[in-house]
C-alpha cells in the first residue's frame, strides 16, 4: 500500500517508519493518524519484521505536535474524537509484540513528545527539542502525555514541563530519562540502526516476552511482577528460539533466531 504521509520501509527484519508532512514539521492531522494505525496493522501481520524504528523525514523535525489548522475547526465533541483516536494509536504502537524506537531528530513537541513516550525507548538527535506546550495554546496534551510523562520522570517534573509547557534539549531529555542516548545529527540512524540491528538478531518470542513483563510489572509490587515475569518465561521454553538458543550455547556455536510468535 502507498502512502502520502508517512514513509513505510522494511530491510533486514528492521522496518522504519518515517513522518513525512516536512512542510508542516511532520504535525500529526488525522490523514497522517490513519496511515500510521495501517503501517502499525502491517507489522502487526508481518511476522518477519522483528524491530520498529520512527523518525521524521525532512531532517528539521520529528514530530512538531498536532496539526493546530486542524485543531482550531473542532469543537469540544470532535476534540474528543481526535485524542481518542490519537490514543488508541498510540496504545497499539506501545503493545506491539516488538520493541519500537524512537529517532528523535528534531523538533519532538505536543505529539512528537507524546508518540515518542510510547515506543520503547528513544535515541535523540543533538539537535532534537523536546516538550508539552500545548498549555501555551489554552489546551492540554491530549495523546497520553500528562500520562506517560509522569509515569517516566515523576509526577513533579511532569507538572512543571506541563504547567510551564516549556521544552527541553536532548541533553537534558537524557538527564531526565527521556531519552536513553543523544547523538550527533548525522550519526542518528546509524546509532540507531545498529541498536535495531542487534535486537533483531534475538528470538522474536523471547523478545515479545520480555516486553510484555516489563511492561506488566511496572505498575504493580514487585511480587505480582515476577509472576508476570515466570509466566512469560515459561512460554518463551516453549519456543523453537529457546531450543536454538540453548542448544547453540551447549554446542558452542552462534544462535540463529528463526522463530515467529506461533512458535
Amino acid at each position: 500500500m502507498s502512502f502520502e504521509n508517512i514513509i513505510f520501509e522494511i530491510q533486514d527484519n528492521i522496518a522504519v517508519i518515517s513522518f513525512n508532512r516536512p512542510k508542516a514539521l511532520n504535525a500529526l492531522n488525522q490523514a497522517l493518524l490513519e496511515e500510521f494505525n495501517t503501517a502499525i496493522t502491517q507489522i502487526e501481520e508481518d511476522q518477519d519484521i522483528k524491530v520498529l524504528i520512527l523518525t521524521g523525514a525532512g531532517g528539521k523535525s520529528f514530530v512538531a505536535g498536532a496539526d493546530i489548522s486542524q485543531l482550531t475547526q473542532m469543537n469540544s465533541l470532535q476534540a474528543k474524537k481526535f485524542a481518542a483516536c490519537g490514543q488508541n494509536i498510540f496504545f497499539r504502537l506501545e503493545n506491539l509484540p516488538i520493541p519500537v524506537i524512537a529517532a528523535v531528530n528534531g523538533f519532538a513537541l505536543g505529539g512528537g513528545t507524546e508518540v515518542s513516550l510510547a515506543c520503547d525507548f528513544i535515541y535523540a538527535s543533538e539537535k532534537a527539542i523536546f516538550g508539552l506546550p500545548e498549555i501555551t495554546l489554552g489546551i492540554i496534551p491530549g495523546f497520553g502525555g500528562t500520562q506517560r510523562l509522569a509515569r517516566l520522570v515523576g509526577t513533579n517534573m511532569a507538572r512543571e514541563l506541563i504547567y510551564t509547557g516549556k521544552t527541553i534539549s536532548a541533553q537534558e531529555a537524557k538527564e531526565l530519562g527521556i531519552a536513553n542516548k543523544v547523538c550527533a545529527a548525522d550519526a542518528l540512524m546509524d546509532e540507531v540502526m545498529k541498536t535495531a540491528a542487534a535486537i533483531a538478531k534475538k528470538g522474536k518470542t523471547s523478545l515479545r516476552a520480555a516486553k510484555e513483563a516489563i511492561s506488566a510489572g511496572k505498575d504493580v509490587d514487585l511480587v505480582t511482577g515476577c509472576k508476570f515475569e515466570a509466566d512469560a518465561f515459561g512460554i518463551c521454553m516453549a519456543s523453537i528460539d529457546a531450543k536454538e538458543g540453548t542448544g547453540a550455547f551447549l554446542e558452542k556455536r552462534k544462535a540463529e533466531f528463526k522463530g515467529t510468535l506461533e512458535n
